[in-house]
């Protein structure tokens, strides 16, 4: 399996999120509760009703695990 690099955080959400704001709604999140950049390599963690989905962002591309 392949890890994350060296000095990346996973953060994850405590509560409830609505997926259905889709990628801007949790960058959104991730600035405004959180206080980090969306776009600084960490991955983020958000519980929604199915489950838990991680979101990664980079400068180019946005990402959600299945």
């Amino acid at each position: 399996m392949i890890g994350p690099a060296p000095g990346v955080r996973v953060w994850l959400a405590a509560g409830p999120t609505d997926m259905r704001q889709g990628f801007d709604g949790l960058a959104r999140l991730v600035q405004e509760v959180l206080g980090r950049d969306p776009f600084g390599g960490h991955v983020f963690a958000f519980r929604g009703k199915r489950g838990w989905r991680p979101v990664w962002w980079c400068r180019r591309v946005r990402a959600r695990g299945a």
